[in-house]
C-alpha cells in the first residue's frame, strides 16, 4: 500500500462525499469519490484504491450487492455505511465480505479510526493472502479481460461490445456447463427481472452470437435450453 492511502467514498449523498472527502483529506488521504455503482468501477479502473468506503442504500445496485461484486474480483479492504439499525443488515454486510461498518449518523472521526484500523489488518495480512482470481477467461480462441472490459477473436481482433452484451457473456463463462436462466441472466446484465421481459435476453443473446459468429442451429459457445435458459458449451479456462 503507498504511505498516503488513497480511499474511495460511495455515496449517494453528496453533502456526506464532500464533507469526508475534506475531513479526510485535512488528515493526510488521498480520496476518490462515486454516487453509484458505475462510479465505483470507473474509480476502480482508474486508480488503485486502497479502502472503500461503501453506503448500504445506493441507487440501482445496493452496497450489499456491490460489495458482494467487489469481494468476487478483489481484496480490497471495505467499510460499509448504514442508515439501517437492523443487525441483519450488518450481519449480511459482513457475510458477502465486509471488513467493518459504521451507521448513520456517525462521527467522522469514529470513520477515520476504523479506516486506520482496517488497514492496519490489511498489511499485516497482505503477504499470507493469495492471488486474487484472474479475471481473464479463454475460450474456443477467443480471450476476454472482465477487468479491461475486453473481447479478443481468435485472429487477436477487438470485438466491440456494448455493457449489456458484456456482462451477459461474462455471466455466461463464469457459469460454463451451468444452465442460467432468463431471469439470473437479466439480473446479471444490470436490470430487474421483476419488470423486464424474456424476449429482452433472448435479443442480447441473438446480437451476442452474431458476434461471436456462434450459429444457433449449431451452437459451438452459447446453446438454448427449452423452458430453462441459456448454457455455455465452450470449455473456458482462467488465466
Amino acid at each position: 500500500m503507498n504511505s498516503t492511502p488513497h480511499i474511495l467514498i460511495v455515496d449517494d449523498d453528496s453533502e456526506i462525499r464532500l464533507l469526508l472527502k475534506d475531513f479526510l483529506q485535512r488528515r493526510g488521504m488521498r480520496v476518490s469519490l462515486a454516487q453509484d455503482g458505475y462510479g465505483l468501477w470507473a474509480a476502480l479502473e482508474a486508480a488503485d484504491i486502497d479502502l472503500i468506503v461503501l453506503d448500504i442504500m445506493l441507487p440501482g445496485k445496493s452496497g450489499l450487492e456491490l460489495c458482494q461484486e467487489i469481494r468476487a474480483r478483489l481484496r480490497t479492504p471495505i467499510i460499509m455505511l448504514t442508515a439501517v439499525t437492523d443487525t441483519s443488515d450488518r450481519i449480511v454486510g459482513l457475510e458477502v465480505g465486509a471488513d467493518d461498518y459504521v451507521s448513520k449518523p456517525f462521527d467522522p472521526r469514529e470513520l477515520l479510526a476504523r479506516i486506520r484500523a482496517v488497514l492496519r489488518r490489511q498489511d499485516g495480512r497482505a503477504a499470507a493472502l493469495p492471488d486474487p482470481p484472474s479475471g481473464r477467461f479463454h475460450f474456443a480462441g477467443w480471450s476476454m479481460d472482465v477487468d479491461k472490459r475486453r473481447l479478443l477473436d481468435p485472429a487477436g481482433i477487438r470485438v466491440e461490445l456494448t455493457r449489456s452484451e458484456f456482462n451477459l457473456l461474462e455471466a455466461l463463462v463464469e457459469a460454463s456447463g451451468r444452465v442460467l436462466s432468463r431471469e439470473q441472466l437479466i439480473e446479471k446484465c444490470g436490470g430487474d427481472a421483476s419488470q423486464s421481459f424474456d424476449r429482452s435476453i433472448d435479443i442480447l443473446v441473438s446480437r451476442l452470437r452474431r458476434k461471436l459468429d456462434d450459429d444457433p442451429r449449431s451452437p459451438s459457445m452459447i446453446e438454448t435450453v427449452r423452458g430453462g435458459g441459456y448454457l455455455f458449451v465452450a470449455e473456458a479456462s482462467r488465466g
